[in-house]
């Protein structure tokens, strides 16, 4: 079943007509270093620490930033697109406006971070951690969420559609109007509490039912 992704509208992020093409080298990122107007293409970088990052009006393609720290950062206007960001820490960071397009973000720390006007297509972000951050209009396409930590985020505006929520951690999370008919939530771990006004299928209130030690015959 397909989720209608009308319900609400994400903000693309806002960029210029031309970017100038940049060269970028770990010497440009430095600690609260600022890019800004740039289409940077085959960048890699791995297990770096940089603090205060700040990215503006800013395309990434094919690029790498495995392992490396970016805490309190913060990127408006930016879009990824085929890039590795696995285990990244983005932690306590703020994100507006950003685009994640088919980009491998498995383990990226994503806790205590401002969310807002975010899309993710089709990304692995199998084993995010996404807990006590807030989130304000976004949406998740055809994603693999397997395992994530959701706990105690809040939701203003988020729709998942066609994902994989299976055995991901919601305790604390308020699901209420978040339309789940489309994803696979199998083994989601969830306090009763959190699911008033969640939309699920018929077969997916009989899986929650469990929760309630209910005995469905």
């Amino acid at each position: 079943m397909k989720s209608k992704k009308s319900e609400f509208s994400v903000e693309k992020p806002r960029l210029p007509l031309l970017l100038e093409d940049m060269d970028l080298s770990y010497e440009d990122l430095q600690d609260e270093s600022y890019i800004s107007s740039a289409s940077i293409t085959d960048f890699h970088l791995e297990g770096e620490s940089i603090k205060r990052l700040n990215l503006k009006e800013t395309i990434f393609k094919g690029s790498t930033f495995i392992g490396c720290s970016f805490s309190r950062s913060e990127l408006v206007d930016v879009r990824f697109e085929n890039c590795d960001l696995s285990n990244v820490n983005l932690e306590n960071a703020i994100i507006h406006r950003v685009e994640f397009i088919n980009c491998k973000l498995i383990g990226i720390n994503l806790s205590e971070a401002n969310l807002k006007n975010i899309t993710f297509s089709e990304c692995n972000l199998r084993y995010t951690l996404f807990s006590f951050s807030k989130f304000n209009e976004i949406k998740f396409n055809e994603c693999d969420l397997a395992l994530s930590d959701f706990q105690e985020a809040t939701f203003s505006k988020v729709g998942f559609y066609d994902s994989k929520l299976s055995e991901c951690q919601m305790s604390g999370t308020k699901l209420k109007d978040i339309d789940l008919t489309s994803c696979d939530i199998e083994g989601i771990a969830i306090r009763i509490e959190d699911l008033k006004g969640v939309i699920v299928s018929p077969i997916q209130a009989v899986s929650l039912s469990k929760l309630m030690d209910i005995i469905i015959k």
